[in-house]
């Protein structure tokens, strides 16, 4: 079934997650664990992805995270993500992570981590399904858009190379 659907601002799509980060979550150095915080990233990114397709995506490749800052037991971390790009069954979604120190009174969230996922809505039987288009309503949707497309480009090239290298064998 190759029906055209109703495209979606990609604002429909935008989630907050925000969780206080305990003992538990820490590392040995006493921060919190990176794979916490890419968990955390995976949730939201999941949540805005389900969103924006109406119904269940699954992670198909972390394009990149970059971790900024320190986290720390105590801190209110903020998860905001929205689907920046969409194909046929797939979307990258962009997540952004903030920190609220709670030792810290009045400062705003500090960026803590960056990433980009790509996900892909699946049917019940966990076959690809077609995702709505996603609408842009303004030059920081366009801007993000464009940037998705790059992120995509670049990683189908270096899929393309590998498989190249990988015959030449």
């Amino acid at each position: 079934m190759d029906e055209q659907l109703t495209g979606r601002p990609i604002a429909h799509s935008r989630v907050t997650l925000s969780k206080i980060m305990t003992a538990i979550d820490v590392n040995l150095y006493g921060t919190v664990h990176g794979g916490v915080l890419m968990k955390f990233v995976d949730d939201v990114a999941g949540a805005a992805a389900a969103r924006h397709s109406g119904g269940t995506a699954v992670t198909a490749a972390i394009d990149e995270i970059v971790f900024l800052e320190p986290v720390r037991v105590g801190d209110l971390v903020h998860a905001y993500a929205q689907v920046n790009w969409t194909g046929k069954s797939s979307m990258e979604v962009g997540v952004k992570l903030a920190a609220e120190r709670w030792d810290v009174f009045g400062a705003p969230p500090l960026p803590v981590a960056t990433a980009y996922l790509v996900f892909v809505a699946v049917d019940v039987a966990g076959h690809p399904r077609q995702v709505p288009p996603v609408v842009m309503t303004d030059m920081d949707d366009q801007r993000r858009f464009k940037e998705a497309l790059i992120r995509r480009d670049h990683r189908l090239a270096r899929r393309a190379a590998i498989q190249r290298a990988r015959a030449e064998q």
